[in-house]
């Protein structure tokens, strides 16, 4: 499903296409003005300054697209680890007695139909902000009883082995949270931004010595660009873009399925 970010995200791609494109041309012309007036030394020291600019700009470039499709794994790998540690936690009820069972149970329905919900309102924050708290009020609910009935005489075996699978199953959410939150400075995006539209201007500047435009270089080069740009911010959001890890929330869904 296209989201309003998606639209969003792709739009800036094109328009960042069409700026690339904008400063190829106002490169390429600059150029000419120069080797008309200076043909001699139009070239003096630009291969030193061009090294340098796209140097820097490849490295920025394979940085933020290997942390980028790095951060999108551990996204993808956390919603496992919430189904095991939810999972675990729901086959040690067991270790309670039968009569104490089903509240418990049918609060761990409730709360994983909560966590599902958080993820499938997003990437509107409002709703889930929302799904965030009735979640966070059903771990408490849950804590609270898991923990009453540990306390009693036969409740040893569940205190050893329920409570540690529900701090593990409460603290994932965090892990969660924080990890959808996590991305680099905005300074580092508008670093390579402005990497990008230097780096146009140069190859430009460059393609001056030929006698016609060569729209097939700059095309490639204005499409290579700002689509890896489009990639990169696209996988900082697996919720909200084109690349989404949404299908991996199956092993929730049959989790769920499966909550008898």
């Amino acid at each position: 499903m296209v989201t309003h970010f998606g639209i969003v995200s792709l739009l800036l791609g094109v328009l960042l296409f069409f700026a690339i494109l904008a400063c190829l041309e106002i490169g390429r012309r600059l150029g000419v003005r120069r080797h008309a007036a200076d043909p001699d030394s139009v070239r003096a020291g630009v291969a030193a300054v061009e090294g340098a600019v796209f140097g820097l700009m490849g490295l920025l470039i394979a940085f933020t697209f290997s942390g980028a499709l790095q951060r999108w794994d551990e996204r993808r790998a956390w919603v496992v680890e919430e189904a095991n540690d939810i999972g675990t936690a729901w086959l040690r009820i067991d270790l309670l007695r039968e009569d104490e069972q089903p509240p418990l149970r049918d609060l761990f329905r409730r709360y994983l139909d909560s966590r599902l919900a958080v993820y499938r309102s997003l990437p509107d924050p409002v709703a889930a902000r929302v799904e965030l708290a009735k979640g966070e009020k059903l771990q408490g609910e849950i804590w609270r009883y898991a923990a009453a009935a540990c306390l009693e005489p036969d409740g040893e075996r569940a205190r050893i082995l329920l409570l540690p699978a529900l701090n593990a199953m409460i603290d994932i959410t965090t892990t969660r949270t924080m990890a959808l939150l996590t991305h680099p400075p905005f300074v580092v995006y508008w670093l390579l931004l402005a990497l990008l539209l230097a780096s146009s201007l140069i190859a430009g500047f460059a393609m001056a010595g030929a006698p016609v435009r060569n729209w097939m270089h700059m095309l490639c080069f204005a499409a290579a660009m700002s689509v890896s740009v489009y990639v990169i911010v696209d996988l900082e959001y697996p919720r909200a873009g084109l690349f989404r890890i949404d299908d991996f929330d199956q092993v929730l869904v049959d989790l769920r399925t499966g909550m008898k």
